[in-house]
């Protein structure tokens, strides 16, 4: 992903090229959701079989993946910036400021991403409803060897046997007594 400026002031000029830019930058950006939606497949595999070290490798291709995603979403708010005048700049925006200039491949990947996109999201809901599920269920493994209780220990609602039961009467009044 070299930057924008190396292709020189001409090309800056030029929406025909910074467009076949923005293409190329949408079609890095599906390279890298497909080699996310991969590693959420992989770390699920890696949960379901107890691998920890295949969780930790796919928590760290993960993050390398969000590194060089974060790059390229750099690069296309550039593009959008000198297409669309901003970096906000939505590609339905740019779509509908230059119209017929966007092709059909532009439209396209705007598109496929969105569904990568979507499709990641779902995965990854799945992934931490999993990994919850898997720390849920070792904790209660846990307890279960060590002897502790089943449940979280907790401030209310425990009585202890030499203690009276709570009572709901008004059990006293705190005073501040400093004059």
């Amino acid at each position: 992903m070299a930057p924008l400026a190396s292709a020189g002031p001409a090309a800056e000029r030029s929406p025909d090229v910074l467009f076949g830019a923005l293409r190329d930058a949408l079609a890095s950006e599906q390279r890298l959701l497909e080699e996310l939606l991969a590693q959420m497949k992989r770390q699920r595999a890696a949960v379901a079989a107890d691998d920890i070290q295949g969780i930790d490798d796919s928590t760290f291709g993960t993050h390398r993946i969000l590194a060089t995603l974060g790059q390229a979403r750099q690069r296309r708010r550039q593009l959008n910036l000198l297409l669309g005048g901003s970096e906000d700049c939505t590609l339905a925006d740019l779509e509908a400021r230059w119209g017929d200039r966007v092709d059909e491949r532009l439209r396209a990947a705007r598109v496929r991403l969105r569904a990568l996109a979507e499709q990641l999201s779902r995965e990854v809901g799945v992934n931490r409803r999993l990994l919850r599920e898997a720390l849920h269920g070792s904790d209660q493994h846990i307890r279960t060897l060590v002897g502790a209780p089943a449940g979280p220990a907790t401030y209310g609602g425990e009585t202890r046997p030499d203690m009276p039961p709570p009572s709901a009467a008004p059990r006293g009044i705190l005073m501040n007594r400093t004059v």
